[in-house]
C-alpha cells in the first residue's frame, strides 16, 4: 500500500508540475489516459487516481464526452478565487495597491535588459488594443503588462501571490476599462520610470493611478 501511495503522489506531482509551469495552460485539455500512462510510466489506475486527486483539488475538471481540462494553476488560486468571488472592486484595488506599488519599486531597481524590452512591448500591445477598441484585448494586454512588471521584481513569492490573484485583477481591469477609468497611455509613465530605473517615480505613479481608482 505504501508503494502504491508513493506512485500516486509522484504522479500527482508530475501532473501538477506541468500545470504550474503552464506546459498545460489553464483552459486546455490534458492528454488522454493512455498518453498519461506512457508519459508517467505508471498503470491506468494510478493515473486515474492522480487525475482525480487534482480534480478534487480544483486544478482539473472532467467534462463528460470531452476530456479533462486545466481549471487552475494552483490550489492557492482555487482557494483565493472562492474568497474573492464576491469581493468589491474597491477591495481588489486596495490589494492591488498593496502589491503593485512595491512591485513597481522593485522592478525599477532589478529589471534586466530583457525585462525592459518586454515591458516596452507589453506597453505597445496595450496601446494598440486600446486604439482598436477590442475590450478583451485591452484587458488581456493590460494584465500582461502588470504581470511583466511583477516578474521583473525577481521576487518569486511576490510573483506567486500576484499570479494567484489574476482572475480578480483581470475583472478589476475590465471594470476600469468599461467605466473609462483607463486611457491608451495610462501606464506610459510607469513603464518609462521602470525602464529608466527610477524606483521612486515608478512607485509614485503606481500609487497615483490606483489611488485615483479609489477616489483618493
Amino acid at each position: 500500500m505504501a508503494r502504491r501511495t508513493g506512485l500516486i503522489d509522484t504522479a500527482v506531482d508530475e501532473l501538477r508540475g506541468r500545470i504550474e509551469t503552464e506546459q498545460w495552460p489553464v483552459g486546455t485539455r490534458i492528454p488522454p489516459e493512455p498518453a498519461l500512462v506512457d508519459l508517467l510510466g505508471v498503470g491506468r489506475n494510478t493515473v486515474r487516481e492522480a487525475v482525480q486527486s487534482l480534480v478534487h483539488a480544483g486544478l482539473l475538471e472532467r467534462r463528460q464526452g470531452s476530456g479533462t481540462y486545466v481549471l487552475s494553476r494552483s490550489e492557492l488560486a482555487v482557494t483565493m478565487g472562492r474568497q474573492i468571488a464576491d469581493a468589491r472592486q474597491r477591495d481588489v484595488v486596495e490589494v492591488r495597491r498593496a502589491l503593485e506599488v512595491e512591485a513597481a519599486r522593485l522592478a525599477a531597481r532589478r529589471r534586466t535588459a530583457s525585462d525592459a524590452a518586454a515591458l516596452l512591448q507589453r506597453r505597445d500591445e496595450r496601446a494598440a488594443a486600446y486604439r482598436a477598441g477590442d475590450l478583451d484585448a485591452m484587458v488581456g494586454t493590460d494584465l500582461d503588462l502588470h504581470r511583466a512588471i511583477v516578474r521583473a521584481t525577481a521576487n518569486p513569492l511576490l510573483v506567486t501571490l500576484y499570479e494567484n490573484l489574476l482572475d480578480a485583477i483581470g475583472e478589476n481591469i475590465r471594470f476600469n476599462f468599461v467605466t473609462d477609468a483607463h486611457g491608451h497611455d495610462a501606464h506610459d509613465i510607469l513603464v518609462e520610470a521602470i525602464v529608466a530605473g527610477d524606483d521612486g517615480k515608478a512607485a509614485d505613479e503606481t500609487t497615483r493611478y490606483l489611488s485615483a481608482l479609489l477616489g483618493e
